[in-house]
C-alpha cells in the first residue's frame, strides 16, 4: 500500500525526465491526471505517439485501480460532499441543504435577474468557518463580463460577520478576455484546486464570449464543439478535487414559441447534460427574484420555485 501510494508519472511506461516535465508543465502531474486524460491530450502536451499515449493511460489507470465499484462505495464517497449554504432557507432546502460539491450547478436567467448575485454570496458563504455551519474554504472566480464587485463582497462579508479583507484575500479572481482565454484559466484552476483549500470554482458567466465569437448557424457546430471541450474539464475539476462549480449562463428568447415562457438557456443540450443541476432565475414583483429548480438527479421534486431577495437571499412568501 505504501509503496502503491509512492508512484508517481515517471514511473508510468515511455515517461522520463523531459516527457514528465513536459506533462507538469502541462498540469498533468499525478497519475490521476493521466489516469483521466485522452490521448490526443497526452500526445500534444508530451509529444509522444498514440501507442505510448495509450499504455500511458492504461497503466495509470491500473496503479490508480480505476475499475468497477460497488454502488455501497459510491454512497461512502457521497458523504464526503460539502453543501455550501446560500443564506435562503428556501433556497438551500430545494438545493437539497444548499449547492453541491462534485457537481456542475448552471444559473440561467435574463439580465439583472440575480445570476451574479447567487455567485458573489456563495463566495462569501462558503468562507464561513465550520463550527459556525460553514465550509472554511477559498474560491475562484473567472469573469468574463466585468461584472465582480469587491465591493458588493465587502457589504456580505460583513454582514455575515465576516473580516472583509480576509475575505477578498480569499477569492481569487481572473478576467477573461476571450472563450480560449476563459478554457485556459479553467485548466490553471487546477493547480489552486490541487491545495484542497479551494472548494468554489464560479464562471460568470459560462457562454458570454462563445455567443460573441460564434456568430450565425454555420459557426454552431464549431462553438458547441469548443464548449462541450470547456464544460467536461470544469466537470472533471469538480470529480477529481470534490469542489463546487457554479456557471452562470445567458439566455436567449425562442421566436416559434407561441404560449408559455419562451426563455431557453444559451448552449443547447451541451450546456443541460454537463449541469448536474440548472437553476431559472428570473425578475420577480417589488425587486424580488424567482428561481426556478428545473433539473436535478438526486432530488424527490423537481421544478421547485421559490423567491429570493436581491439585498441578499433572504426568504420571501409566496
Amino acid at each position: 500500500m505504501t509503496k502503491e501510494k509512492e508512484l508517481t508519472v515517471q514511473d508510468l511506461p515511455g515517461v522520463g525526465p523531459t516527457t514528465a516535465e513536459k506533462l507538469a508543465a502541462a498540469g498533468i502531474d499525478t497519475l490521476l491526471a493521466v489516469a483521466v486524460s485522452s490521448i490526443g491530450v497526452l500526445t500534444e502536451e508530451a509529444g509522444v505517439s498514440d501507442s505510448v499515449a495509450r499504455k500511458m493511460i492504461q497503466a495509470a489507470r491500473d496503479m490508480m485501480e480505476m475499475g468497477f465499484e460497488t454502488a455501497d462505495t459510491i454512497l461512502d464517497k457521497r458523504a464526503e460532499v460539502i453543501k455550501i449554504k446560500t443564506g435562503s432557507e428556501g433556497f438551500d432546502e430545494v438545493m437539497g441543504g444548499g449547492f453541491e460539491t462534485g457537481a456542475i450547478t448552471e444559473c440561467y436567467g435574463e439580465f439583472g435577474s440575480g445570476k451574479t448575485q447567487v455567485g458573489h454570496q456563495l463566495a462569501v458563504n462558503v468562507q464561513i468557518p465550520k463550527d459556525q455551519g460553514g465550509n472554511e474554504s477559498k474560491v475562484i472566480y473567472i469573469d468574463t463580463e466585468n461584472t465582480f464587485r469587491p465591493e458588493r463582497i465587502l457589504q456580505m462579508a460583513e454582514k455575515a460577520g465576516l473580516d472583509p479583507d480576509t475575505v477578498l484575500k480569499n477569492i481569487k479572481i481572473a478576467r477573461a478576455y476571450n472563450s480560449d482565454h476563459q478554457m485556459l484559466l479553467a485548466e490553471k484552476s487546477e493547480e489552486l484546486l490541487k491545495t484542497g483549500e479551494y472548494k468554489l470554482l464560479i464562471v460568470d458567466s459560462l457562454t458570454a464570449h462563445f455567443r460573441a465569437e460564434f456568430i450565425g448557424r454555420g459557426t454552431l457546430s464549431e462553438r458547441q464543439q469548443k464548449l462541450n471541450k470547456h464544460m467536461h474539464t470544469l466537470l472533471k475539476l469538480a470529480d477529481m478535487y470534490n469542489c463546487c462549480v457554479l456557471v452562470t449562463n445567458q439566455v436567449m428568447s425562442k421566436p416559434n414559441v407561441m404560449f408559455g415562457d419562451p426563455t431557453q438557456a444559451i448552449g443547447g443540450h451541451v450546456v443541460g447534460h454537463s449541469s448536474t443541476f440548472r437553476i431559472y432565475l428570473r425578475k420577480g414583483k417589488k425587486g424580488s427574484r424567482v428561481a426556478k429548480l428545473v433539473d436535478s438527479p438526486n432530488l424527490p421534486e423537481n421544478e421547485c420555485m421559490f423567491f429570493v431577495n436581491t439585498s441578499g437571499l433572504n426568504d420571501k412568501e409566496e
